[in-house]
């Protein structure tokens, strides 16, 4: 019987990324951090790298030695920085780190000296998402004494937005602000600010380099609006067997769902250990043929359960679609109570990965 199927569209990621560079008008990374968001990075960065994307984000260090091994585009970034020992790997596999804070930059002014000529980095500094990147305090830190960055060739000075995908958020325009104010006290620094969401902001957190993330994988980055961006994933399981079950019968553990009539039950192998969060039991609306099928009773590690009482050509081998066309990966999230990314990077390793228009 046939395995399920997660197909990745690489060739709607590269359209997502082109439309998402004419949109900013200006030079665009692509963020393929966590494994190209759950997708497969050996499947999507080549592909972005023939397309022409030239600069590329990941979180770790590990992530960015495993991407040089994939690509040769000649530009990393390590979003978490250059780990303390890790300096030698950064300088030999030619990896970018993102300096979050002086101690970050001390460091890396040790490894230009022990390296002997100056090298790149991004500066992080925070206008507001209260995580990575200089704090105020740092900030004027480095205005009054511009020595903490001798010796390393500053690419980009660079931010993050707090709530981009909320149209007119308040948030958005103080740190735009700040933002601002740190550019112009570094004029010969080229600067990276909106991340997808922030795109569709316009002028307001127009920079030098975007770094688009969910949105090249088919995620909504305008929240309450249609989705702009192309799909990307299709998921796909076969059904494992039907069960006819009687009026009163209760179907999974604990038996939260009970059958008002004879209802036939298909049973599908795929469960919360391969990314679908128990929080869909009793939520889930899967599709067959453009129909919905509804998800019955929990969630389980390797299961789920579907009432296909009226859909009688539904049969064992028959493939249900959790992700598609009718049921984008953002309303499978609402259904779920939280947001794409989250589904995209739990989806587990049990998946037949099937790579599309190459």
């Amino acid at each position: 019987m046939t395995a399920p199927i997660l197909s990745v569209d690489v060739g709607a990621v590269v359209a997502n990324w082109r439309s998402l560079a004419a949109l900013h008008g200006g030079e665009t990374a692509a963020v393929v951090k966590a494994d190209a968001y759950g997708l497969g990075a050996g499947l999507i960065a080549p592909v972005l790298a023939r397309a022409g994307c030239q600069r590329f984000f990941v979180a770790t260090a590990d992530e960015a030695i495993a991407l040089r091994g994939l690509i040769a585009a000649p530009w990393i970034a390590v979003l978490n920085g250059c780990p303390a020992g890790r300096e030698n790997d950064f300088t030999t596999q030619a990896l970018v780190p993102v300096l979050n804070s002086l101690a970050d930059c001390a460091r890396w002014q040790g490894a230009a000296r022990a390296a002997g000529r100056a090298l790149p980095a991004l500066l992080h500094v925070d206008t507001g998402m209260s995580r990575l990147g200089l704090d105020a305090g740092e900030w004027s830190a480095v205005l009054r004494d511009r020595s903490c960055l001798n010796g390393i060739e500053l690419q980009f000075v660079m931010s993050h937005l707090v709530s981009a995908e909320v149209a007119d958020a308040p948030e958005t325009a103080a740190q735009v602000a700040r933002f601002a104010a740190i550019a112009a006290a570094m004029p010969d620094v080229a600067t990276s600010l909106a991340n997808s969401s922030g795109i569709f902001l316009g002028d307001t957190a127009r920079s030098d380099l975007a770094r688009p993330g969910v949105a090249l994988y088919g995620g909504n980055p305008v929240t309450g609006q249609p989705n702009p961006m192309r799909a990307v994933v299709t998921l796909a399981a076969p059904v494992l067997q039907i069960r006819v079950i009687g009026p009163g019968e209760t179907v999974g553990y604990n038996g939260t769902w009970r059958a008002a009539r004879r209802s036939r039950i298909a049973t599908i192998g795929v469960g919360y250990a391969d990314g679908l969060p128990r929080t869909l039991s009793n939520r889930l609306t899967a599709r067959h043929d453009g129909r919905v099928v509804p998800l019955v009773g929990r969630v389980s590690m390797d299961l789920m359960t579907f009432d296909v009482t009226d859909l009688p050509d539904i049969v064992p081998g028959a493939m249900v679609d959790l992700i598609g066309p009718d049921h984008a990966v953002d309303d499978l999230a609402a259904e779920a109570g939280t947001i794409a990314y989250e589904i995209l990077t739990s989806l587990g390793q049990r998946y037949r990965r099937v790579a599309k228009s190459v």
